[in-house]
Order: C-alpha cells, then structure tokens, then sequence
C-alpha cells in the first residue's frame, strides 16, 4: 500500500538556515528554522578579545609637557616686560599691552587655520576610506555618500563647475557603487592627476639639473628638500585646498611613510635597474648621472603624495609610473650632456 501523500505545502527557500537530514517534502515534520550566526559580530569579538592594551604615548606626553612649559616662559617673559615699561611709563606699558593683544589676535587666527587644514585633510582620509570600501563592496549607497561628499568638496573650485554638475546630473542613474565611483573619479579626479603629473615632473626636472651643475653637496641637499617639501604643499593644495602648517607635516610625514613602506625596500634595486638598463651609466657624465638619480628621488616622494592627498582610489584613472618620469629625465640628460665636465 503506498504512504498517504500530503497536500504540497509552500515555504520560501530563503528563510530556511538548516533542515533535519530525513526531512521529506510534504511529509515528516516542517523545516527547522535556525538563525545564523553573525560573521562579523564574531569576528569583533575575536577582535576584541586579542586587541593589546593600551599604551601610555610618553612621545606625546614629554612633547605636551615641554610645550606647556614653553608657552608659560613666553607668557611671565610678556608679563614682566609689560611690568617695566609699566614702571616707566604709562605709555609704554599701554602700547606694549596692545602690541600683545595684537599677538594674541594672530595666534588665535593661526590656530584657526591649522585647526582647519587638519580638518581638512582628515575629510580626505575619510572620504578615501569610504571610497575604498565602496569599490570593494561594490555599495551604492556608500557610493552616492561618497559623491555628495565629493562635491561637497569641491564646491568652491569653479573650475571643476561642470565635472561637479556631470556628476550630480548621473548620480541616480547607476546602480553599481564601483561605477559611481569610477565616475566621479573621471569627472572630478583625473584632471587634477593630469596636473599633478605635470607639477611632479616639473619638479623632478628642477632638481636634476640644478643638482647636476650645483658645485657644493651642501646646496644639492638643501636644494632637493626645498623642492619636495614645495612638490608636497603644491600637490595637497590641488587635490585639497591649503592643508596648514600642522597640517602639512602631517602630510609630508605621511608621504614619506608611505614611500618607506611601499617602495623603500626596492627602491635602490629599481633605480639601479631603470638606470642601467636605459645605458645612462655608459652615456652620461658622473654629475649628470647624481643630477638624475636625484630627480627620479623627488619623482619617487611625488607620486607617494599624490597617493596620500588623492580623495579616490584609482579606479578609471591610472597610477603614475616612475618609468614616465625616467623618459623624461633621460630626454633631459641627453640635451645636457654636451655641457657637463666630463665631456
């Protein structure tokens, strides 16, 4: 005698985490529901769990300590001056106390500034990450966050007015996050690459041919740093406004890290390659040869701050390459070498 059938039952396959092994549709007993565990409410208690404890940043402390004890020397400095000229004459003493509220006036309004570059350049690193974490995921939501914000940013650089309208016009009309992104990077990003690309090479120029002429290792020094920390604050004012002071020791020390951690280590073995493998050591007097290996250095730093300061990652666009720059230098060496010593 076969089984009595059951009348067909309807479930939807997407609620059912896991089922009994000698379960038979329409016959037995229903699915067993079960909730699935959280893999990401796992993976911060794992975190959690392993997280060291913090420190104590006795940096930070010795630098905050020696900092208050020079802001009260200068403070009983001003208020014993201000004491004498008081002890002189009243005249004095009044012009000194406006002379200090002056002071006081612009620091307050430099602490403004700096505060702001600050600012500034953590939005950057913010909108980066979620940037990041858009392509990754491939969210829309986070994409279009990222856009607004975007503008948000750029929405006192006129001459970035029509890539800002293109890609508030398309915002709605592209489902995938890595798409918008892409987007925005081509309306806004790419040319601001194209000009960073420009004043990188300007740069590496410079400094290959002052240095190949300068006389004295001391000026060839001095010279290079003066221009990478000038290439540094050119490249964080283009793609994000004036950084500050503070802020722009943030970004060089950022920028150098980044060059130690990225291509620090390979660094001499690829220059040494680059530069062997093109025949410049066979071609090109010893001056000229320092001239371009110093170029491509400040070639190196340039493209790791483009890296940092750059809102987006690279999606449409494509990263600089220290062999474009290597062209270029070599172009220049070819046209300088008559006038070096050794020919």
């Amino acid at each position: 005698m076969k089984p009595p059938q059951r009348k067909p039952a309807a479930f939807r396959l997407d609620d059912i985490s896991t089922i009994s092994g000698d379960y038979v549709p329409g016959l037995g007993a229903p699915p067993v529901l079960t909730p699935e565990a959280d893999a990401f409410a796992e993976a911060a208690a794992v975190q959690a769990v392993v997280r060291p404890p913090p420190r104590v940043r006795w940096t930070r402390l010795l630098v905050a300590g020696l900092g208050g004890l020079i802001a009260l020397a200068i403070g009983l400095a001003i208020d014993t001056l201000i004491r004498d000229l008081f002890a002189r004459t009243d005249a004095l003493g009044w012009l000194a106390v406006a002379l200090a509220a002056i002071a006081g006036v612009a620091v307050l309004a430099i602490a403004i500034r700096e505060v702001a570059g600050l600012l500034r350049i953590r939005a950057i690193t913010v909108l980066h990450a979620g940037a990041v974490e858009a392509v990754a995921a491939d969210d829309r939501n986070k994409a279009r966050r990222v856009a607004r914000d975007l503008i948000s940013l750029y929405d006192r650089r006129p001459e970035m007015a029509r890539g800002r309208a293109a890609l508030a016009g398309h915002m709605g009309e592209i489902i995938d996050g890595r798409d918008l992104i892409g987007l925005a990077e081509t309306e806004l990003i790419i040319p601001l690459d194209d000009a960073a690309r420009r004043l990188v090479l300007s740069a590496s120029k410079r400094v290959a041919l002052v240095t190949t002429i300068s006389p004295r290792a001391l000026v060839d020094v001095l010279f290079v740093a003066l221009q990478i920390l000038r290439l540094i604050r050119q490249l964080a004012m283009l793609y994000a406004g004036r950084p500050g002071t503070l802020g722009f020791l943030r970004l060089t020390r950022a920028a150098i890290t980044h060059l130690a951690v990225t291509g620090g280590i390979a660094a001499g073995d690829s220059l040494v390659q680059q530069i062997l493998g093109h025949g410049l050591a066979a071609r090109l007097s010893a001056r000229l040869g320092e001239g371009v290996i110093n170029g491509l250095l400040t070639a190196r730093v340039g493209i790791a701050a483009i890296e940092v300061c750059r809102p987006l990652p690279f999606v449409n666009g494509k990263p600089p390459r220290l062999a474009d720059v290597m062209a270029e230098l070599r172009r220049l060496g070819a046209d300088q070498k008559p006038v070096s010593g050794d020919d």
